[in-house]
C-alpha cells in the first residue's frame, strides 16, 4: 500500500535488517532531570554556573548589559539591574522619602541608618513583587540598589556631596555597614535587596570633567582616606555589588582597574561579589579617557579587569572582541556567574513562598509608621548652628509670624537627589502652618529667587517682617543648584558650585530683613557646607536642615517651637570662605578637612548645639601603657544636667603626639548617640584598636610605632574653634604605646 509521498517506511527498515518484534511492549516516556539551577536545594554557585554553561555567546552578552532580556528557552525572565534608594526608593512612584544622605549622616545614628534601610527594602521588595505580578521588569524595578554613595566628601564644592556621608572615613564608614545591612537583611539564604557602594574609587568631582579626569592621589591618601570605608563596606557589611567610579585613579580607568578592582577589592579585600559600572563609563574608556581605541577593546578591558556588568551598552561588542581573541568566553563565564549567583541570592530563580521577602504588602508604601520614622530621621538630622542667648525654642504665644523666602514652600528642598515620590510632603511653611495657625497669625513672602537679581518680592517680605513678632527666614541651596552633572538645572559649574555663600539675592533678602530690627531664625536648606561669614550676624539663630525628606516641615517645626532638642552634629567643616580650601582638581588630603585642615573653620565638624546640658566626667582609660597592637579600653560618664529629654553625640577623637608632620591632627575613632532623661547618667565604652593608632606611611602602609596619643571624649572636636562655639572642652587623657 502507497503512503503519502509515495515511499513504503518498512523498506528502509527492511535494507538495515530491522525485523518486526513478535510483540510491543509500553513504555513511560522518559522523564528528564531538573537541571541544577532550577535545584533550589543546591548552592547558588553551583546554580549559577550550571545556567551560564547552557548560554550561546549572544545570550551571555545581553545578560551583561544592565538591561538584560529575557532568555525564554532557559525560563530566564528579563531584568533591568538600575535601581536606586540612596534616601528611600527612588524613582519608582510614592515611597517614604527620608532625608537626603548628608542628613541622615549629621543625625551619627547608626541604628537610625540601620531602621531607615530596613523600611527602604520593605518598600523595595514590596514595589518589585507588585511590578512583576503585573509583568513589568523595567527599570527602577528590580531588586539590585545602586546605593550608598560612600564617597569622601572632601571637597564642599562638589555638587553630589548631598549624596555622601560626609568627610570622615570613621563616619562614613560605620554609617555605610548600618545602611547596607539593613538594605541586605539578615536571612541566612536570601538577600533582601542587593547593595551597591559607590563610586569606587576616588571620585569627589569636579563633575563636569569626570568622564575625562585622571584623581592623582599618594598611596599614603588612598589608603588614609580614601579606601577604609569602602573596605568596612566589603568585609563586614557583605555588599553583594560595588559600583566603579566615572574618572581614572594614577592613570588607570576606574572601572577597567586591575589595582582597584582586582589587586584591592579581590584579592586584598576578598570581594566576591559583582562589579556594575557606572552608567557610560565604559565607553568613556575608548571616547573620553582614550586609553584604547575602540568599544571592543574598552569592553574587553573592563571584563578582564574585574567589572561583570555594564550600565550602557558599550559590552554588547563583546561579541566582536571574543572574535578579535581580545578575551575568552571562559572569562565572560565568570562574570555571568557572579550576576546569576546574586540574581539567585535575591530569590529571583525561586517560588515566591520560598522567599521570605516576597509577600510584603504593596499598601506598607510611604505608610504612616514610615513617615513616622522620615519625621524621627529628619529631626535628628538637623543641626543648630547657633542660638543666640537660647533664643530657641520660640513662644507658642507669638502673635504674628513672618515666614520668608524662596525655600519656605519649595518641595524641591524637601527631597533632594535620587529621591522617591512622597504622599504627604511638608514644606517648612506648612509645618509652621500646622503647628501654630490657631495660635499665630502667619505671615508668608517668598522675598526672592534662589538664584537670580531680582528684588522684586523684597518690598512685601520687608512689610511682613515688620508687622512679626519673628521672622522665619528660609533661605540656602536646592537640588537645583548643586547635584550631579546635567541634573542640577541651575549651577553654573556643571552641577558643583563655584561659591560656597548663599545665592542670587539672598543675602541681601536677609540683609533687608535685620534692618527691619525683627529678630530672625534663618533656616538653611542645602546639602553642603554654605559660607555665612555676614549673615551669621544678622540673626538670633540658625537651623541647619539639609534636604530633610518628605516630613521636613513639621520636623523643623517640632525643633523651632520646642517639641523637639535638636542634636544633629555637622559631618563635614563649613569653612570661612573658598579661599580656605585647596584647588578643587587636587586630590591631596593636604589642607582638606577637619583631619587635616590647620586653619580655623567657622563651623567644625562634629559641631551642633542642643536645648539641653550636657556634663561630662573625667575620662578613665584601662591603662596610660600599652604595648603596641593592643586595644585600649576607655569609659567616660556623661550626664543630662537640663530638665529636657535630649539625645547626646558623645565623640571620641585620637591624636598622635609624636609629631609626624603627615599624620591627621585628629582622627575620629569612635561615637555614639544616646537620649537621656533630664538628670539621667550613663557611662559609655569605647575601645581604640591598633589599626586606630596606626600611621599610614608614603607606601599606604600602616605602620604601629612606640610615641604618645591623647584620646578626647565629648559633644564635639577638641579644637580650639569647638570649644568657643560650645563653650565647652572635651575631656581628655593621655597614653604611651610601647614596642613589643
Amino acid at each position: 500500500m502507497d503512503r503519502p509521498g509515495g515511499r513504503d517506511p518498512l523498506a528502509d527498515r527492511v535494507q538495515t535488517g530491522w525485523k518486526e518484534p513478535k510483540f510491543m511492549i509500553h513504555q513511560e516516556p522518559t522523564q528528564q532531570p531538573s537541571p541544577i539551577y532550577k535545584d533550589i536545594d543546591k548552592d547558588f554557585s553551583e546554580r549559577a554556573k550550571d545556567l551560564v554553561s547552557r548560554m550561546t555567546l549572544p545570550e551571555k552578552i545581553g545578560q551583561m548589559l544592565h538591561d538584560a532580556p529575557a532568555i525564554p528557552r532557559l525560563d530566564i525572565p528579563a531584568y533591568n539591574w538600575w535601581n536606586e534608594c540612596l534616601h528611600g526608593v527612588g524613582r519608582a512612584g510614592t515611597a517614604t522619602v527620608f532625608p537626603q544622605a548628608i542628613g541622615l549622616a549629621a543625625s551619627w545614628d547608626t541604628d537610625l541608618f540601620h531602621r531607615a534601610a530596613q523600611v527602604i527594602s520593605d518598600e523595595a521588595r514590596a514595589k518589585h513583587h507588585e511590578a512583576t505580578r503585573k509583568g513589568e521588569r523595567g527599570i527602577y524595578q528590580g531588586l539590585t540598589f545602586w546605593s550608598p554613595n560612600v564617597n569622601l566628601f572632601r571637597d564642599p564644592r562638589w555638587g553630589r556631596g548631598q549624596e555622601t556621608y560626609g568627610e570622615d572615613p570613621h563616619l562614613t564608614g560605620r554609617l555605610g555597614v548600618a545602611f547596607i545591612k539593613g538594605l541586605q537583611g539578615n536571612d541566612p539564604k536570601y538577600l533582601k535587596v542587593v547593595a551597591t557602594p559607590k563610586h569606587f574609587a576616588v571620585h569627589s568631582g569636579p563633575e563636569r570633567d569626570r568622564h575625562h579626569f585622571d584623581a592623582k592621589v599618594s598611596e599614603k591618601d588612598l589608603w588614609e582616606s580614601y579606601l577604609p570605608h569602602f573596605k568596612e563596606c566589603v568585609q563586614e557589611a557583605k555588599a553583594a555589588s560595588v559600583m566603579g567610579a566615572y574618572n581614572r585613579v594614577n592613570g588607570e580607568a576606574c572601572c577597567a582597574s586591575p589595582t582597584l578592582l582586582e589587586k584591592i577589592l579581590r584579592q586584598t579585600w576578598g570581594f566576591q561579589g559583582y562589579v556594575v559600572s557606572d552608567c557610560g563609563a565604559i565607553c568613556d574608556i575608548y571616547r573620553n579617557h582614550q586609553l584604547v581605541s575602540t568599544p571592543e577593546e574598552a569592553a574587553s578591558l573592563a571584563v578582564k579587569n574585574g567589572c561583570d556588568l555594564n550600565c550602557g551598552d558599550t559590552f554588547s561588542a563583546l561579541s566582536v572582541a571574543v572574535d578579535q581573541g581580545l578575551l575568552t568566553e571562559e572569562i565572560l563565564d565568570r562574570s555571568l556567574a557572579r550576576l546569576f549567583e546574586a540574581r539567585m541570592r535575591l530569590g529571583l530563580f525561586d517560588p515566591e513562598d520560598k522567599v521570605p521577602f516576597a509577600n510584603i504588602p504593596f499598601e506598607i508604601n510611604d505608610c504612616q509608621a514610615h513617615r513616622d520614622l522620615s519625621r524621627e530621621a529628619a529631626r535628628a538630622s538637623m543641626v543648630l548652628l547657633k542660638n543666640q542667648n537660647q533664643f530657641l525654642p520660640l513662644s507658642d504665644d507669638l502673635k504674628r509670624i513672618a515666614v520668608i523666602g524662596p525655600n519656605a514652600d519649595n518641595l524641591d528642598v524637601l527631597l533632594g537627589n535620587y529621591n522617591g515620590t512622597p504622599s504627604q510632603p511638608i514644606t517648612g511653611l506648612q509645618g509652621i502652618i500646622s503647628r501654630m495657625e490657631s495660635r499665630s497669625e502667619i505671615l508668608y513672602a517668598k522675598g526672592c529667587d534662589l538664584t537670580g537679581n531680582k528684588e522684586a518680592g523684597f518690598t512685601e517680605a520687608i512689610a511682613a517682617a515688620r508687622k512679626a513678632d519673628v521672622v522665619i527666614a528660609f533661605l540656602g541651596l536646592s537640588p537645583r543648584i548643586e547635584g550631579e552633572e546635567g541634573d542640577a538645572a541651575e549651577s553654573d559649574f556643571g552641577g558643583d558650585r563655584r561659591h560656597l555663600g548663599l545665592p542670587g539675592m539672598q543675602s541681601r533678602l536677609l540683609f533687608e530683613l535685620q534692618e527691619t530690627g525683627t529678630p530672625i531664625v534663618l533656616v538653611l536648606f542645602g546639602g553642603s557646607a554654605i559660607v555665612l561669614a555676614q549673615e551669621e550676624s544678622w540673626v538670633q539663630a540658625i537651623l541647619m536642615a539639609w534636604y530633610p525628606g518628605q516630613e521636613g516641615g513639621n520636623a523643623i517645626a517640632d525643633i523651632l517651637f520646642g517639641e523637639y532638642s535638636p542634636s544633629g552634629r555637622l559631618p563635614l567643616t563649613f569653612v570661612r570662605s573658598e579661599d580656605q580650601l585647596p584647588p578643587f582638581e587636587d586630590y591631596s588630603m593636604r589642607g582638606r578637612t577637619y583631619r587635616f585642615m590647620t586653619e580655623k573653620p567657622f563651623y567644625p565638624f562634629g559641631y551642633g548645639l542642643s536645648y539641653a546640658q550636657f556634663s561630662y566626667e573625667p575620662l578613665v582609660l584601662n591603662s596610660e601603657e600599652i604595648l603596641a597592637g593592643a586595644p585600649l579600653n576607655l569609659t567616660v560618664s556623661l550626664r543630662n544636667i537640663s530638665h529636657r529629654t535630649s539625645d547626646e553625640v558623645v565623640q571620641v577623637y585620637l591624636s598622635s603626639l609624636n609629631r609626624f608632620t603627615d599624620c591627621p591632627l585628629r582622627r575620629l575613632v569612635g561615637f555614639r548617640r544616646i537620649r537621656l532623661l533630664p538628670g539621667e547618667r550613663i557611662i559609655l565604652g569605647f575601645t581604640i584598636t591598633p589599626d586606630q593608632m596606626s600611621r599610614i606611611d608614603e607606601r599606604g602602609l600602616p605602620i604601629l610605632e612606640a610615641g604618645e596619643f591623647e584620646v578626647s571624649a565629648g559633644g564635639s572636636q577638641p579644637d580650639e574653634r569647638s570649644e568657643e562655639l560650645c563653650g565647652q572642652a572635651p575631656m581628655r587623657a593621655r597614653f604611651k604605646v610601647k614596642d613589643a
